[in-house]
């Protein structure tokens, strides 16, 4: 197995990273909506997980199934509060808000580009790299929320409207990663980025009330629910590398 710091791009990678982003939906929106504590207070709390979490998963000598998937469950969440406090704090909207966070996002993945000559991210084992990943998650997490909410409040989408929307999205890069020669790197990225706002369309789907189209789960049943599904995953994706190791 060749060996990196980076969960294998598999499609249980991808089903936990929808998981974890619906995840970072729900329980952002119970930190900073169902237990009034607002999005800049909610963005200190979920930006302390991240750095603890980040820098344990940054000292690890190899792939930690728990750490990692921490780290994406961090920039989810800490994702949704930096978006909703660019919309709805600063008052720039989803679109202006989007555009920011894609900037962020292009200008980490050229300086990333103009480093290391490529933007794979198997393997990652050097620390500076695994930085420029972790700060490309952030940015793609973040914009991805923003992307979602554009679709709901934006263009008037319904919750479940968007998460077909973005669905429909991921599964065209599903095939042209199969179908043609398409860059896979490239495809690699858009799906990443994708994956997101189809997590966070789908735990507002979960959420919000049954007037707006949501299912009225609650918050925090909802995070319940998630962070049960991820955690079993995770349990059977480390169960599956002790087997691979024995």
């Amino acid at each position: 197995m060749l060996k990196t710091k980076i969960a294998q791009i598999t499609l249980l990678f991808w089903l936990m990273k929808i998981v974890a982003t619906t995840l970072g939906e729900t329980l952002g929106d119970y930190l900073s909506m169902t237990l009034s504590l607002g999005y800049l207070t909610g963005i200190w709390i979920t930006f302390c997980f991240f750095v603890i979490v980040l820098v344990l998963q940054i000292k690890a000598a190899s792939y930690k199934p728990i750490l990692f998937w921490l780290v994406i469950i961090a920039t989810t969440t800490l994702g949704t509060e930096i978006s909703d406090f660019i919309d709805r704090s600063l008052h720039l909207g989803y679109a202006k808000g989007s555009l920011f966070l894609i900037a962020g996002l292009l200008i980490t993945l050229l300086f990333w580009y103009k480093k290391y000559h490529s933007l794979s991210v198997t393997p990652i084992l050097e620390k500076a790299k695994e930085l420029l990943f972790w700060i490309s998650v952030l940015f793609s997490n973040s914009l991805g929320t923003a992307f979602g909410d554009y679709l709901n409040d934006g263009m008037g989408l319904s919750y479940w409207q968007g998460a077909l929307l973005t669905a429909a999205v991921i599964i065209v890069v599903v095939l042209l990663h199969y179908l043609t020669k398409i860059n896979q790197i490239l495809l690699f990225w858009i799906a990443f980025v994708f994956t997101r706002p189809f997590g966070a369309t789908f735990g507002d789907f979960l959420t919000k009330p049954l007037a707006k189209g949501g299912l009225d789960l609650g918050t925090l049943e909802a995070s319940a629910v998630a962070i049960f599904v991820i955690t079993a995953l995770i349990y059977w994706e480390h169960r599956q590398l002790q087997t691979v190791k024995q």
